[in-house]
């Protein structure tokens, strides 16, 4: 009984590190040509101003304000993949849900954090705003593939 439940808890705590790992991974990977900032003016979309205002210390007030504007431009471009040709080819769409995923494990992470620790509240935010950085460099490659078809 005792063996049972340390390795389910074990591949628990496996499952949790391989999937921070791979959502990390995927956010760190960079397209030879970045189309975020393209996507953000098209759209009107905040989440540069988002990783800007990031950079530097800010109150809780703040952080609320950055966090109701990465929720609006990930609730744009979330629509706006989900209504793109071809974005569930090439694997993308796994790749997506698990961002989509992390996205609200992070928001969830947000709330803990904004309570416990300003540091960790803001290093949630940095990662949901790279989300959304993501989700738009993946739309405007979706356009540009579009566009040079």
């Amino acid at each position: 009984m005792i063996a049972s439940i340390l390795i389910i808890v074990f591949s628990l705590a496996l499952f949790v590190y391989w999937f921070r790992y791979t959502c990390l991974l995927i956010l760190s990977a960079k397209a030879t040509k970045d189309y975020g900032r393209q996507v953000a003016t098209a759209n009107q979309l905040s989440f540069l101003d988002v990783q800007e205002n990031l950079a530097s210390p800010s109150s809780l007030a703040v952080l609320a304000d950055l966090e109701k504007s990465l929720d609006r431009d990930y609730k744009i471009l979330t629509s706006l993949l989900s209504h793109a040709p071809g974005f569930m080819a090439e694997g993308g769409a796994f790749e997506q849900r698990m961002l989509r995923i992390d996205y609200w494990i992070m928001k969830l992470w947000l709330a803990i954090a904004r309570r416990l620790s300003p540091s960790q509240a803001t290093d949630a935010l940095r990662e949901m705003a790279e989300i959304v950085a993501h989700f738009a460099d993946t739309m405007g490659q979706a356009s540009a593939v579009k566009i040079e078809a």
